[in-house]
């Protein structure tokens, strides 16, 4: 029975490279501002999208929205960047109208995304601003998931992007999954990320 509660409530971290999170579902990292969007959950779709020229100095505004030259404070202009970029590819691709959270309707639906779909397009999405030197503070860390089985569906295994803060290596839970496409994510500390339910989340971070 122990052994059984400790399986039950578990995070499963992934601490090699961020590549291994696309080769593991088997969908393609992003190549310079070319990503690979997940969707029809579990990356059963995968549609190819380019942020154009105009698209990244829109992204560079964002960045500079900034109010002091903080991980704080990049971790806010990363929370809009993220938000508009889905809201960008979404109403190109037909994922605009994604509905937040677990949808049992959404299997096979090419409008719709469950978490490893957004936790693997949050990270394409961070590697298109890492290339584009928009990230003075972070860097981009590998997916990982938490599950607490004792609560039946609202604790599932649950998937989140991750960014790590370069002065002290603090890992930082980027969860887009929780609200509608183009919701700017919930960004909080992993050590308190998903410690709860799907019914006690982080709110969009503004």
């Amino acid at each position: 029975m122990a052994s059984f509660l400790t399986l039950a409530g578990c995070t499963h971290e992934r601490l090699g490279p961020v590549e291994g999170h696309f080769a593991d579902f088997q969908t393609r990292k992003p190549n310079g501002n070319t990503v690979y969007v997940c969707h029809a959950y579990g990356c059963a779709k995968q549609t190819r999208f380019r942020f154009t020229d105009e698209d990244v100095a829109t992204l560079r505004e964002l960045t500079r929205t900034r109010q002091a030259d903080t991980p704080h404070e990049e971790r806010r202009a990363v929370a809009y960047a993220i938000g508009w970029m889905e809201k960008r590819v979404g109403d190109v691709i037909g994922t605009k109208d994604d509905r937040p959270g677990m949808d049992f309707q959404g299997p096979g639906d090419p409008t719709q995304q469950d978490c490893v779909d957004e936790a693997t397009n949050t990270t394409s999405y961070l590697l298109v601003l890492q290339h584009n030197g928009l990230l003075r503070h972070h860097t981009v860390g590998t997916p990982f998931s938490k599950e607490n089985l004792l609560r039946g569906v609202a604790g599932w295994p649950h998937w989140t992007a991750v960014l790590k803060e370069t002065a002290n290596g603090q890992r930082w839970a980027v969860d887009s999954w929780i609200y509608a496409n183009g919701e700017n994510p919930a960004i909080v500390e992993t050590e308190k990320w998903y410690i709860d339910s799907l019914d006690n989340l982080p709110q969009a971070m503004r």
